[in-house]
């Protein structure tokens, strides 16, 4: 497939021996037990237990992992070329979104989690930025604005939107339905923060399942979340739902289909 080519093979930082597969379009584990890394709490089965922010793991270790592929592709580049390729771009500071899709929720369910937790700061100068551990010092010509975020609390205070895209689990804890974990980021919102938006995206393989129907259910209560919460953050948390093939009968393409059909607007 077209999709899986160019895939790198990058490590999450010098000092841990789980290596992840980065494509263009996906980011995924080779294995359940490398989720540990993102979600201390999660089993063999790759589910969580719970979610909670206690250390940041999920925002700390995307951090590296984007680091890692950056330095990764920026060698792949360089390496055809003369001149060493640009790692920062011209503008204001980036927007990130977020996709969580099938088994990916849990590593998005813990990202919200410690979004929910994290302080709303203003954008700093990069060079009194302290680096994560694992990304790389910037040189003079590289502190201008970054393509990616260098810290956790620089990703955290960049998300504007967050996708789920046709999630499930064998268990509960598909979508967030913590009341508590949406109420502080509509706090974080009334304190200055970016606006949000939750899009929830889904085939009648996950939202119809009469077998887990705990995945509607959660879909459902995540989506009353965001609506009670809009009038306290000034209308700055939102949220919508995108039901796709609603015509057909489930099957596992349209679980993978959703991804080139998905309507990210």
């Amino acid at each position: 497939m077209d999709r899986w080519s160019g895939v790198l093979k990058v490590l999450l930082d010098p000092n841990n021996r789980n290596y992840y597969r980065i494509a263009a379009s996906l980011c995924f584990s080779s294995t359940s037990k490398s989720l540990i890394d993102f979600i201390p709490s999660v089993n063999r089965y790759g589910e969580p237990k719970s979610y909670a922010p206690i250390g940041f793991p999920a925002s700390t270790s995307t951090v590296s992992l984007l680091s890692s592929c950056h330095e990764q592709a920026k060698n792949v580049i360089s390496s055809g070329q003369r001149k060493p390729c640009s790692t920062s771009v011209s503008g204001s500071q980036p927007k990130t979104l977020i996709l969580g899709f099938s088994k990916g929720c849990t590593v998005l369910n813990q990202l919200v989690t410690e979004l929910g937790s994290s302080e709303v700061k203003s954008p700093v100068n990069p060079k009194h930025v302290r680096q994560q551990p694992g990304v790389k010092e910037l040189s003079g010509d590289q502190e201008q604005v970054q393509i990616i975020p260098r810290t956790k609390e620089s990703l955290l205070n960049s998300i504007t939107e967050i996708h789920y895209v046709d999630v499930g689990l064998n268990s509960s804890g598909a979508y967030i339905t913590d009341q508590n974990v949406i109420g502080r980021i509509s706090k974080r919102l009334v304190d200055r923060a970016p606006g949000i938006r939750f899009l929830l995206h889904g085939t009648p393989r996950q939202w119809c399942d009469s077998k887990r129907a705990w995945i509607r259910d959660e879909k459902d209560k995540l989506y009353r979340l965001p609506e009670s919460e809009a009038p306290r953050s000034d209308g700055k948390l939102k949220v919508c739902a995108r039901f796709y093939f609603a015509d057909r009968l489930p099957d596992i393409q349209m679980h993978f289909e959703i991804i080139e059909k998905m309507d990210a607007g």
